[in-house]
């Protein structure tokens, strides 16, 4: 167990097959991430889960996934914020790897460096959304996925009330993941009691 940023505890060791680190080396070899990434990264691994649920469409009418746990819990926190007169939405929810792969190789054939990349997205098999459990969450009046999502009515919902629904900022400012930071991106661990 390790404590992230807001000081509560997720799991940072999980047991993932030696055919799976080798699908990742894989892609990460393909996308021209460092051999020893996987060695020196300081985001914890994170595995598929077995089963996921369809929840509602995101901001763009795809179809989403999570765990069951957590689109209940998603679910839940949505309608507490809309009984609160706060809208919020999903920009995204499950990845699996070879979709992490796909994000990061449009952004490095569109010229930005691997490192670069590397700060606002993980790679394949470092990133929360291949859990189920995280959401990248939007709300009306704000574009998705900009840090002035910080200054909206649902961002100050989400920091009071999201733990209480399980859901935890990932990435504050200036954390210790490397990560650059994400006012929007939530991962579900479980309710603050």
């Amino acid at each position: 167990m390790a404590r992230n940023d807001a000081g509560h505890f997720f799991t940072t060791t999980v047991t993932i097959s030696e055919a799976y680190r080798e699908r990742l080396r894989s892609l990460h070899d393909a996308l021209g991430i460092p051999a020893n990434y996987m060695d020196t990264c300081a985001l914890p691994l994170c595995e598929e889960p077995a089963e996921l649920v369809d929840t509602e469409t995101d901001f763009y009418g795809r179809p989403q996934r999570l765990t069951r746990e957590a689109f209940n819990a998603w679910t839940a926190m949505k309608s507490a914020a809309a009984s609160d007169r706060i809208e919020i939405f999903l920009i995204s929810a499950f990845r699996d790897i070879d979709y992490q792969h796909d994000v990061i190789k449009r952004k490095v054939e569109e010229g930005r460096s691997i490192s670069e990349v590397l700060q606002a997205n993980a790679a394949p098999g470092y990133s929360e959304h291949h859990t189920g459990r995280a959401v990248d969450i939007g709300t009306p009046g704000c574009d998705a996925l900009v840090e002035a999502f910080e200054n909206t009515p649902a961002f100050q919902w989400l920091k009071t009330n999201g733990n209480k629904h399980g859901f935890f900022m990932s990435y504050p400012r200036d954390n210790q993941l490397g990560i650059l930071y994400e006012p929007w991106h939530w991962c579900f661990r479980k309710p603050d009691k």
